[in-house]
């Protein structure tokens, strides 16, 4: 029996899409031939990857609401539909409680869980009115057990986890389905950004590992879905 691939055709908006684990989906979804276009504050950065992948850079800062409409409006005006958001763009700032400052909870906050708010919601209208569409957030582990020095970084996570949850019951109706990814540690530049150092390993998770789950996901009839999911290493240590 020939496997279709149901992605095929599609379009979809991947934020902070220029590198780690949002370049890894938008490949992963190019390769599928979905029409893709990725976002991301650094100009130079975003040009450079959408260079590489073939695809629409779109650059912006998902916690401001402008810019969140304007990604999802510019790859509509282009496509006509949006079929897939996977709401990517996050950071972390790690310190203990009392090192923690009103502005790692604001920055954080903001796109993490007010930038996610943004494009999602801008997305979700889209969706509605075309009766279908994906949406996939990418939170962590971290949303799940919060620890040391994680805050803000942990608080955001467990918010997008609640919102995903008040979504999905809203959207389910309108056969938009909303999904929730959960990686654990990720091999990329994620912990240099946030001042710290990650100890490379070949046992520890890369950023296709990633794609290639949300990638199945997505490849999901569209009768049903995975609500939630996580990714764990096997063996890191």
């Amino acid at each position: 029996m020939t496997e279709t691939n149901a992605l095929n055709g599609k379009s979809a908006l991947v934020t902070g899409g220029s590198s780690g684990i949002g370049k890894a989906i938008a490949q992963a979804l190019v390769d599928l031939g979905v029409t893709v276009a990725i976002s991301g504050r650094d100009a130079e950065a975003l040009e450079r990857a959408a260079g590489e992948l073939g695809v629409t850079a779109i650059q912006g800062d998902v916690g401001v609401e402008a810019d969140a409409e304007r990604m999802v409006e510019t790859l509509v005006e282009s496509t006509g539909r949006i079929d897939i958001l996977i709401n990517n763009a996050g950071f972390g700032r790690f310190a203990t409680l009392l090192e923690t400052t009103a502005d790692d909870m604001e920055s954080v906050w903001r796109t993490n869980v007010l930038g996610a708010f943004l494009v999602g919601r801008a997305a979700a209208r889209r969706m509605v009115e075309q009766g279908s569409g994906s949406i996939v957030n990418i939170s962590s582990t971290a949303g799940a057990k919060g620890f040391g020095r994680g805050t803000a970084y942990a608080s955001s996570k467990f918010a997008l986890r609640g919102m995903t949850e008040c979504w999905r019951d809203e959207l389910r109706r309108h056969d938009v389905r909303v999904i929730l990814c959960n990686p654990s540690e990720v091999l990329t530049d994620f912990s240099r950004r946030a001042g710290g150092s990650q100890q490379a390993s070949p046992k520890k998770l890369i950023p296709e590992d990633i794609a290639a789950a949300v990638v199945g996901v997505l490849r999901t009839d569209a009768r049903g879905f995975v609500p939630e999911f996580s990714v764990f290493a096997t063996n890191p240590f």
